[in-house]
Order: structure tokens, then sequence, then C-alpha cells
């Protein structure tokens, strides 16, 4: 007996007939279609994951290693050899291997949909709806006319006549799941850009999902023998079918999580989703709809975030995104003949797909060019929404089944589908950089700012521990009327369980979303801090709810736009009350690195342990507040020392600035610089008994060492600068460093063998496109801008330094 399979024939075999042996009792393991297909997706797995390595280099995406590595099985490459094939790829598996990339589809589409914020649909910016209505628009009737006239002057082949109208209408769709995917894997999906191009995509999905659904319809009842109302009754039943899942599923789901109470999900109802999502496959199936439908519809209604949402992902993400949607891409591949492709088909498909690819920015340039997008931005985000991905190459599988295109025009489409997301990936990275907004050129460091000016302050927060250090950090920036002191509060959250990234504000904004808050710590932490200096501190505060590998760009976008003068970044690490160290989330040291090269201010990592001293709240009880500022050189150094100085002014805090002197390096140029910066705060501070200055001179990295662990313990906070020149020092210090993110000392005190209670705040000067500020050093301290902060100079004149005598010989400064 013969099946037709799409466009092969498979023989179906008497499975009593074949004994299936292995290789000891002398039999062909690949007789039987188990061992076969395991074989099978092993090969295709491990050379796709080869080609994306070879490929990620030169900036390519995954999907298009993915197509590339079936394509290398199929009848284009290898599979031209009738051996090979009949060994690895024979017909009789066919079937079977189609079955399972189908599978993998089903549960991939499902888990996409999951992530996705439906809400979001409903809330989306006037210029997002704006550019998907002029994309969709465009690239549909443009496209679509120009095929019109192809078919009428231009000589094709008559399947490629009957197909092209199709091939046009493809060109208008922007599915948001394929955006997503290429968003993701380019890591702008934080950026202004990429939630734009997110925002517009989904808002156009909505309009192409629903053209897909009749046109898959209209697909069924021309290939079926029905009457005309099999359109009507299948249109029906679908819409019966959105409305079971709507109103009768998502309402069931709901019940259930209301019913937990804080509990989390069982397994019994995971297993129940898995079955409800087959069962809505198969009735998609059974009405005349892709299969994908119901999945897809189900995927949306179940509630994104935790608990439901968060505990589906974590549980199928891996497997569904990491190892089935390959085997579906590489199945496509696999199935993609570049010999059955002739010229002059090629061209004139080649002519219907850069028209769509140039119509789409166009269509985005008119709208952005009302709303002031900028043009650089417009074309990136043109660009960007050309992107192809597993939705529109399901879309040619199936019109491939319904016969709408020939075995030449699949291979034509996914040749075309590779092509341009092959351009699109270094295209993007050549064009757009993430990092340049950032890169300002304006001066905002502590150093460089006016002494009187405002100070602002933003502090990132992943865990509510980290609040009362935070908040004695920002007391001690003392606030006046003078200074007044502005705090920005981002809190971090890890995206789980949704596809699109959140960032909202908690009071009005020009830009952002206005959500209201709930009371928390920090909320509270920061009413109190402005209640208790009224008039003087002012807070801001936002949440970012998006995956930790792009999350930087919300940091860095939110302290540009509020032109902070230094950010606070939490460490990774977490001091338990016993002492013992714990990894609070490793995702964390990586936000870190990349805040640190892209921030447009400076920017500290506090390295807290004040659950282990027990400091007092210098905000509630006025306790005296003691911090060391270890000065060893360089700008990093001088930033924290402006900042220490400020503090000093605080009535409460005692600022203690130890600088280590090199023995034998009295007359070097680096010593004098940093001899003139010091005595610039020395003069300022010269009234302030709150502000000492102590000189060690150490001969070695041992001394030096030693010297910081002896004095430590006296202090609640430890400031110090995370890049040095190169000295004596630290060697021997770097070759042991495990947090690069914290330069050679700050790594050293943040070790589990240094043992202090004291916290750390390792910081970072400003980098001006990436490299350091000018280091100017004021000479005159009379003039009338100075670079750092004055005290008050009302106490009498006396020294606020106590140089040290070291053992090796009287060096001063």
């Amino acid at each position: 007996m013969q099946v037709g399979i799409v466009n092969a024939t498979v023989l179906c075999q008497n499975p009593h007939v074949i004994i299936h042996k292995n290789v000891w009792n002398l039999g062909n393991p690949l007789t039987s279609p188990t061992s076969l297909l395991f074989l099978q997706i092993s090969i295709i797995t491990i050379v796709t994951q080869l080609l994306d390595a070879c490929l990620r280099p030169l900036g390519q995406t995954s999907l298009v290693s993915h197509i590339l590595g079936g394509v290398v099985f199929g009848p284009s490459v290898l599979g031209n050899d009738q051996m090979l094939t009949n060994i690895l790829f024979p017909m009789k598996g066919a079937l079977i291997l189609q079955t399972m990339a189908t599978f993998c589809l089903n549960f991939f589409y499902f888990i996409c949909c999951v992530k996705m914020d439906t809400a979001t649909v409903l809330k989306t910016e006037k210029q997002a709806i704006t550019i998907g209505i002029s994309v969709f628009s465009f690239s549909l009737g443009i496209p679509l006319g120009l095929a019109f006239a192809m078919k009428k002057y231009v000589s094709m082949d008559k399947t490629l006549s009957d197909a092209l109208p199709m091939i046009a209408i493809s060109q208008s769709m922007t599915v948001f799941i394929s955006i997503s995917v290429l968003l993701s894997e380019l890591k702008i999906l934080n950026t202004d850009v990429g939630r734009l191009t997110l925002s517009s995509a989904l808002f156009s999905d909505v309009v192409s999902f629903t053209m897909t659904v009749f046109m898959f319809a209209a697909l069924q009842d021309k290939s079926g023998n029905g009457s005309p109302l099999t359109l009507l009754w299948v249109i029906l039943s679908t819409v019966a079918l959105l409305v079971f899942i709507i109103y009768v599923m998502r309402p069931a789901i709901l019940w259930f999580i209301g019913r937990l109470n804080g509990k989390s999900i069982d397994e019994n109802f995971v297993i129940c989703i898995l079955l409800c999502v087959m069962f809505t496959a198969f009735i998609s199936e059974f009405i005349g709809q892709h299969f994908a439908m119901g999945p897809i519809i189900l995927g949306l209604v179940v509630p994104e975030g935790p608990p439901l949402g968060t505990t589906m992902i974590s549980k199928m993400e891996t497997i569904s995104c990491a190892f089935l949607y390959p085997i579906y891409l590489a199945v496509s591949g696999l199935q993609t003949n570049v010999f059955k492709i002739n010229i002059q088909s090629a061209w004139i498909v080649t002519v219907i797909v850069l028209v769509g690819f140039i119509v789409k920015i166009g269509a985005v340039m008119l709208p952005g060019y009302f709303y002031n997008v900028p043009m650089k931005d417009c074309i990136v985000i043109g660009i960007l929404l050309n992107g192809r991905g597993i939705a529109e190459l399901s879309m040619f599988n199936i019109w491939k089944e319904g016969k709408v295109l020939s075995e030449q025009e699949f291979s034509l489409m996914v040749m075309s589908l590779l092509v341009i997301n092959a351009i699109i990936a270094p295209l993007i990275k050549l064009l757009f950089d993430p990092s340049a907004p950032y890169n300002s050129g304006k001066r905002c460091s502590i150093q460089h700012t006016k002494r009187d000016s405002e100070l602002r302050i933003m502090v990132c927060i992943y865990k509510d521990e980290n609040i009362p250090t935070m908040l004695n950090i920002i007391e001690a920036s003392c606030a006046s009327k003078e200074s007044n002191v502005s705090v920005i509060a981002l809190l971090l959250v890890e995206l789980l369980g949704r596809s699109r990234p959140i960032l909202v504000a908690h009071q009005e904004h020009d830009t952002l979303r206005l959500t209201k808050c709930g009371s928390t710590e920090l909320d509270n932490a920061l009413k109190q801090y402005v209640q208790l200096n009224e008039g003087f501190a002012y807070a801001q505060s936002f949440t970012s709810i998006s995956d930790f590998d792009t999350i930087n760009d919300d940091v860095c976008r939110i302290s540009l736009d509020r032109r902070a003068n230094i950010m606070i970044m939490p460490f990774h690490k977490r001091w338990e009350i016993d002492g013992t160290v714990e990894v609070n989330n490793g995702a964390i040291q990586r936000v870190n690195i990349k805040v640190l090269e892209r921030a447009p201010c400076s920017v500290g990592i506090l390295i807290d342990r004040g659950i282990l001293s027990g400091s007092p709240s210098l905000l509630i009880s006025k306790a005296t507040y003691y911090i060391a500022v270890l000065f060893i050189g360089g700008a990093d150094d001088a930033e924290a020392l402006a900042y220490a100085s400020r503090m000093a002014r605080h009535e409460c805090v005692n600022v203690t600035v130890v600088r280590f002197l090199t023995f034998g390096e009295e007359n070097s140029k680096d010593r004098k610089h940093d001899s003139d910066l010091v005595d610039e705060y020395r003069y300022y501070n010269a009234g302030n008994i709150r502000f000492e200055i102590t000189e060690e001179v150490v001969k070695d990295g041992i001394e030096f060492s030693s010297s910081i662990r002896r004095m430590i313990d006296y202090f609640d906070l430890v400031m110090v600068g995370r890049g040095h020149p190169q000295s004596v020092l630290l060697h021997g210090h770097d070759q042991w460093s495990e947090c690069p993110e914290l330069g050679v000392v700050g790594d050293m005190l943040a070790s589990t063998d240094f043992v202090t209670k004291a916290s750390v705040l390792v910081v970072q000067q400003q980098r001006m496109a990436g490299r350091l500020a000018k280091q100017n050093v004021n000479t005159l301290p009379n003039q009338k801008d100075q670079l750092v902060h004055d005290v008050p100079m009302d106490e009498p004149h006396r020294a606020s330094c106590t140089i040290s005598v070291d053992k090796y010989s009287n060096v001063g400064r």
C-alpha cells in the first residue's frame, strides 16, 4: 500500500515481516524506525549546534544555523548522494521525523504565547499602533499589486504564477514570536528601538493572525470536496473553539490558581495543561484549522508570570526552545532542494521579496517622521520588522502541503527567509549600537560637578536585605539646603514567564507608563527618607521586569534620563548572619559588568555586610557612621574621595581617608598629581573635624594587605576605586582575582578569606566614550566654580590631616 506524504511516497511495510536485530546478531539497527529517529535527531542536533558555534561569531542568529543544518543533510548538499540518503534519511523514516517536528512546533508555540502579556496589546503606544498599521497595509498592498502586474506582463511557470499572490501576501506578515526571538538574540530587547519594534510587531500580528486564520480556512475549502458552505462552517467552528478556550478553559485555570493561596503549582496540574495543549491541537485539526491555532490561543489565555506562567516556562522552556525548536527548523531545511529552482523563478521571487523588504522600511519611516522618531532608528526598526522565523516557516510548510507552493516555490521561500535573516543580524549590529545613547560626552561624575549642585544618586535594588545599607549611604550623602539630594530607585525584577520586558514609573513620567505600586519596603524607606529631609531630598522609583541579559539597558536608560551622578549596584553575593556567603544570582554579576562598560555616570558596586556588623540606622538613630576611603591613586579613587568629601558634611558621618604611599616613589609624577588632588580636598575640609587624612607608607603588596586588615574593622563602610595605576602594591593580588567588576582591591575586600564586618563600596568614575574623564586638579581653591564639594567654613581653620611616619624613612607627601 502507498500513502502520499506531501510530495513524497512512503512505502508501508509489514512490521511482522521485518525483524530488527542489533549488530551482534548481524542485523541493521537502522531498520528500526525508533533507532533511525534517535540517530536522525542526534546528528541533526550535533550539526546544527556546531554550525551555530561557527556562525555566531559572524553575527548570525541560531535560526540561520539550524535551517542550514537541515539543508546540509537535504538534497541540496549531502542528500544528493543517494546512498547516504538511504542510510540516514530513508523514505520510510520521513513520516516519523515530520511528525516529531510537528510535535516540537506545537509546544514551542504554546510556550512563546504563555510568555506574551496580552494586556500590553490594549496598552500599546499610539506610535506603535500607527507603525503596525502602516507596515501591514503598505507591505500587503504594494507587493500584492506588483505580483498581479508581474503575472500579467512577465512570463513564468504556471505553478509560480498561481503562487505569486500568496508569496506577496507573506511579505505583510510580521509575527510577534519571530521578532521577539530575533530581538532577544541580538540583545536589544530592552532598548527604545527594541521596545518600539516589539510593540509594533505585536499589534501588526493581531491583524495578520486573523488574516491567516481566514486564509487557512479558505485553503481547506479549496482542497476539500464539500459545498461552498464549508468555509462558513470552518470559520464558525473556529469562533466556537476560541469562545470555549477563552470563556471555559481560562476561567477554570484562574479558578484553580485562586485556590492555591500562595502554594506552588503541583505536577498534576502541569500535566493537565499539557493535555489541554494536545487536545486543543487535535480540535483545531478536527475543525479544519492548523493544529497550532489551539495551542497559540491557549498559551495567550494562560496567565503570564507567576505562579502558572513561570512554572510552565521553567519546566518546558529548555526542552521546547533549545531542543525541539531547532529540530523543526532543521526538518524544514531538510526538505529544501535548491536544484529545483530555475533562474527565471528566482529573480521574480527576489523582486517581490526585495520590494517587500524596502516597503516595510518606508512604512516605518512615514509615521516615524510624524512622531519625531530619528530616521536612523526608523530604518533599524524597519529592518527588524523584516525578520522571519519559525512562524513563517510553518506557514510555508502549510502552503506546501496544501499544494499552494510547489517544491520549487517552497525552496525559494525557505532560501529567501534564510538570506534575509542572514543579512539582518550583521546589518543591525553595524547600524545600531545599543550603548551609543549613553555616550553623551557630558561629565556628570561627582568630582566634576559643582560643589553645591544637586547630587543625583541612583540605587538599584534586587533583594530587600540591601535596603538598610543603601539607605545609610543615601542619608550619608547629606541632603541640605545648599545641595539637595535626588534619589532614583530602580527595582530589578527578573523576567519570568513573559516575553516582553516592562519598564514602568511609579510617578508621572514623560515617556514611561505610570503604574501604581503597593506599599513595599523600598517605597516605605524612600518615603521616610524624604520626610526626614523634607525640602532637601526627593525620590523617584521605577521597576524593570526584564531578562537579566539585557536589563542593563534599562539601568543605563534611567540613569541617563534622570541625569544621575552615580548609580549604586548590588553585589551578586550575599552574606548570611552566620558569616557564610551565598550567590544571590549569578546573572547580577553579568549585569554589573555590562553597566560598568556602558554607564553614562559613575558606578558604585555595594558589597553589603550590614547584616554582620549590625550597623545602626543613620537615618533613624543618627548614630555615628564611620567611613574609610582607601586612596592609592587614579580617577576611580578620586571619585571615591569626592563622594566621601561630600559625606563628611553630615553631622553623624566620620570620614577617614587612608592614602597609601609606595616606598621609593617620592618623586614620581603620579604621586605629585595625587598630592595636588588630596591637598585640594584637605583645603575644603580644613575646618571639618569629621574629615581626616592619614598616610601609610608601605613597601609591597603584603604590607598593603596587612595594613588594610589592621584598620578595616573600625569602619562601617569602606570606599575604594575600581581601577588603579600599575603599582607594586597590587602585585600578587591580581593573580587571584575572582570578580573583575570589583578591580584588584575591591576583589580582595570582597573575598571570603578577607574576614571583616565592614561593607564595601567599589567606585568607578564615569567613562567618557569608554575612556576616563580628564582629571583636572583645581590648584586655585578660591575660584568661583569648584570641582569638589564645599563644607561649612565657620569652624576655626585647622589641619585635618594626620601623616604617619613609616618605619622605612620619613616620607611625606
